[in-house]
């Protein structure tokens, strides 16, 4: 018998798959949206990072100047102004530092000019990095330019630019800035606990209660997502201010300062806190509670065996996403913070304040240190997060008991006149004529147009962002994340993806607002027509909120069987055809919240557009900021409460138009 073996084919080069026509649109579309990100995001960030490295200094043996006699001969030897200086010790080394945009006159190296004289004078660049300014005329050959003594005091020496760590050296051996870093920290981490701690407590009693009114409960504690971060601020000056009604409650104690930041910090990001944790409680197992009762353990040690062992994650991103919105947040310390300084508010003092934008970008790169960290931190939680639920799992469900019911209800009503109280006290303040000494009602703090901020424009500006955010931001970001949850292959490219769509998340509003000055205010920048236009503040703000909206939308995509990819290729559909017909009507809920979120967030935001708008693009929540800084704090609380009330009346138009949407187009939900 014998055995013959089957000779073995060559074996040839792998095959490559050809990519159909719609793989080919949808990498496309993936790539643009990819792109839009790199320059509204990545790019901007690496100019503000480069501003932060690059240092300006003037170097005065980079010059030489030559004086004639009185008849205009020029009999003396050239002589540089680092001679000069030597010799008559007009700048320290400290003056010799300088900003982008530093200019130093060449007239104090003589202290008898006079620019009536007859004598001549002649200026050039020795090296390469030297310039000289005559007027607004730039030199920077190397042959001389002679002039007159009236002209001369118009010649001023321009600083050289390096790279180096000299702006992070002259940061840190400041006090009064580096101060700010451990303020923050300080601030962020206070608030964290407290906002974290309240909030659990509202959550569990809405949870794990049978107590009344829950739904009017958790109504109110998303009030306050709906006002910018401003108006906490103003609400405590009236209340515990100078010559506020509740200032003996504080002992002495000032409202402007820590005090007032940490109890304005726990308003604002409370509704954050409560959401999460909420989410976190509701996923429980009943038999768990059932298995604790048999072995007749105490409820005090089922809640720390059982109850925080669930929240956990839970509990862990509501304090990192506090502590970031805290540390992060501008508006708030400015209106409140008085003479504690902070990271945000340093950003604007150097910015706006003195011009120094090098050393706000420094402040921008350390405020982002900490905003990353605490974003990286959550992710890493939120990826240890083991699903807490079964298909053989038993909803938890609380039973009466009235004593535990009173306690809880006590409890939430506190939180609920905490949160309407602060809210109260403004719309009272903005109808107030006079605090406090006319305290009649009256409707004149609304005159906006005979104030400072930008009048109405600036108010009805604020709802044409929110608009057109709410438009192009949820039409870009729900396709991008249709994108890259329904292509075939491309992983790196898909992955590449995930990565800018999340990277938002962890940059501060105010970091991103100046980076935009650095990337769209360059004259190079073929995209600089964008700068002062409502344009760039859509863009900002899409760019701003883009993370959390794309996670919606992901989610809601993953819910979406790939089976309706399959079938539409069967039938020879284009995937876009699919996309309209089938996709968008079965995420409906998804798109409608992606679309509230960012024209609430557009109405609110102050740090992220505080450094891009014009006079023709005045928003309501700068108008808050510039109405308070200008002293007209109740027309800032009347504004501040317009914003509360067009984001109510936007809530309920988005509850109205969700209920006959979704009867159209989800009713295969209750067959």
């Amino acid at each position: 018998m014998s055995i013959t073996s089957t000779p073995q084919l060559p074996v040839g080069p792998k095959i490559k798959g050809t990519l159909s026509r719609d793989d080919i649109i949808m990498r496309g579309g993936m790539m643009v949206i990819a792109l839009y990100l790199l320059i509204t995001l990545v790019f901007p960030l690496y100019a503000m990072l480069s501003k932060a490295f690059s240092t300006y200094s003037y170097d005065l043996s980079a010059y030489e100047f030559q004086v004639s006699d009185e008849e205009g001969v020029f009999a003396f030897d050239p002589v540089t102004p680092a001679a000069l200086n030597e010799q008559l010790q007009v700048l320290t080394d400290q003056d010799l530092t300088a900003g982008s945009d530093g200019r130093l006159s060449a007239t104090q190296f003589f202290p008898d000019f006079s620019f009536r004289s007859s004598v001549l004078y002649r200026v050039r660049n020795l090296t390469e990095g030297g310039q000289f300014l005559v007027g607004s005329t730039q030199h920077a050959e190397p042959d001389w330019v002679e002039l007159d003594s009236n002209t001369f005091r118009r010649v001023q020496l321009r600083p050289v630019r390096s790279r180096g760590l000299g702006n992070f050296v002259n940061y840190f051996s400041t006090p009064a800035l580096s101060n700010s870093i451990k303020n923050s920290v300080i601030i962020a981490t206070i608030s964290t606990i407290v906002t974290v701690t309240l909030a659990f407590w509202f959550a569990y009693a809405l949870n794990r209660s049978c107590m009344r009114f829950k739904g009017l409960f958790r109504l109110i504690a998303m009030a306050p997502i709906l006002v910018p971060s401003l108006l906490p601020g103003i609400a405590l000056v009236y209340l515990f201010g100078n010559q506020g009604m509740l200032k003996e409650l504080l002992f002495g104690a000032s409202i402007y300062g820590p005090i007032g930041i940490v109890i304005g910090s726990v308003f604002f990001t409370f509704p954050h806190a409560f959401l999460i944790i909420s989410t976190a409680l509701a996923i429980s197992d009943a038999r768990l509670y059932e298995a604790a009762t048999s072995l007749r353990a105490s409820r005090w040690r089922t809640f720390w065996t059982v109850t925080i062992p669930g929240a956990r994650y839970g509990l862990v991103s509501a304090a990192f996403v506090v502590f970031n919105l805290v540390i992060t947040d501008f508006g708030l310390p400015k209106v409140i913070g008085g003479q504690f300084n902070v990271l945000a508010v340093d950003i604007y003092k150097q910015v706006i304040g003195q011009q120094n934008f090098e050393m706000g970008a420094v402040v921008s790169v350390v405020l982002v240190f900490p905003a990353i960290l605490a974003f990286g931190i959550d992710r890493l939680v939120q990826s240890k997060q083991v699903a807490l639920l079964s298909a053989r799992s038993v909803p938890y469900q609380p039973n009466p008991n009235a004593k535990t019911d009173r306690m809880f209800f006590a409890y939430s009503c506190l939180i609920t006149v905490f949160i309407l109280g602060m809210l109260l006290v403004c719309q009272f303040a903005a109808l107030v004529k006079f605090w406090p000494y006319d305290m009649s009602l009256s409707l004149k703090n609304y005159q906006f147009d005979r104030m400072d901020g930008g009048g109405w424009a600036s108010y009805f500006n604020s709802i044409k962002l929110g608009i057109l955010t709410a438009l192009a931001g949820t039409s870009v970001i729900f396709f991008g994340a249709y994108l890259v949850e329904k292509s075939n292959g491309f992983g790196l490219g898909r992955s590449l993806f995930q990565m800018f769509a999340m990277l938002p998340m962890a940059i501060p509003g105010m970091v991103l607002g100046l980076a935009y000055i650095f990337f769209f205010n360059n004259p190079d920048n073929p995209l600089n027509a964008l700068y002062g236009t409502m344009a760039i503040l859509v863009v900002c703000t899409v760019t701003h909120f883009y993370s959390v909206s794309h996670l919606t939308a992901v989610t809601a995509l993953q819910q979406m069987d790939r089976e309706f990819e399959s079938v539409s290729a069967s039938l020879k559909q284009p995937t876009l055809k699919l996309f309209a017909r089938v996709t968008v009507p079965v995420c409906m809920p998804a798109v409608l919240d992606i679309s509230i979120y960012l024209f609430v967030n557009a109405m609110t935001t102050v740090s992220a557009v505080v450094f891009l708008y014009s006079p023709s693009t005045s928003l309501a929540s700068i108008a808050v900021l510039n109405m308070d800084d200008a002293g007209d704090i109740a027309p800032a609380a009347a504004m501040g409460m317009m914003i509360f009330y067009t984001n109510v009346t936007a809530r309920l138009i988005h509850i109205a138009i969700s209920r006959g949407v979704l009867r159209r187009t989800q009713a295969w939900r209750h067959r």
